[in-house]
């Protein structure tokens, strides 16, 4: 053989070692977690993907627990949840969640120089077939002695 053909039978083992160890894993599997069974679908179904915290002073820290179920036929991991401000902190449980099962994330506000309306995020990423949900806090900080 040539030293062509042996260097494109490498070529050819590898690619095809590689697709063959890639072949089936999920989001989650590369997250280092796989599912007992992946025939079905999760799917995150928040009870309300928003909370309003009202009227709250400046410099306070307020926080609220948004609840989830696993409404699909599949054990659902919740890969991330990530804010759009530092002041925004979420807190997750990274066990899987099988059908029909409940979890919550925790978000803490901290309201430290704002004030008037707020709006902010938290973007969960999941293996669920809506593999992104976008959670809502908002408030208006009041300074004291206002």
């Amino acid at each position: 053989m040539n030293r062509r053909v042996i260097i494109n039978l490498i070529a050819g083992l590898t690619l095809t070692v590689v697709l063959i160890s890639s072949c089936g894993r999920t989001k989650a599997g590369a997250a280092g977690y796989q599912p007992s069974d992946t025939t079905g679908t999760a799917i995150l179904t928040f009870k309300s993907p928003d909370h309003d915290f009202g009227q709250v002073n400046a410099g306070e820290k307020v926080g609220c627990i948004f609840t989830y179920t696993n409404s699909g036929d599949a054990d659902l991991v919740i890969t991330s949840a990530s804010a759009s401000c530092g002041c925004t902190v979420p807190k997750f449980d990274k066990k899987p969640v099988a059908p029909g099962g409940s979890g919550t994330i925790e978000v803490i506000f901290d309201t430290s120089g704002r004030e008037g309306m707020q709006t902010k995020t938290v973007v969960v990423q999941s293996n669920a077939e809506n593999n992104l949900v976008i959670l809502r806090i908002i408030a208006d900080i009041i300074k004291s002695g206002k």
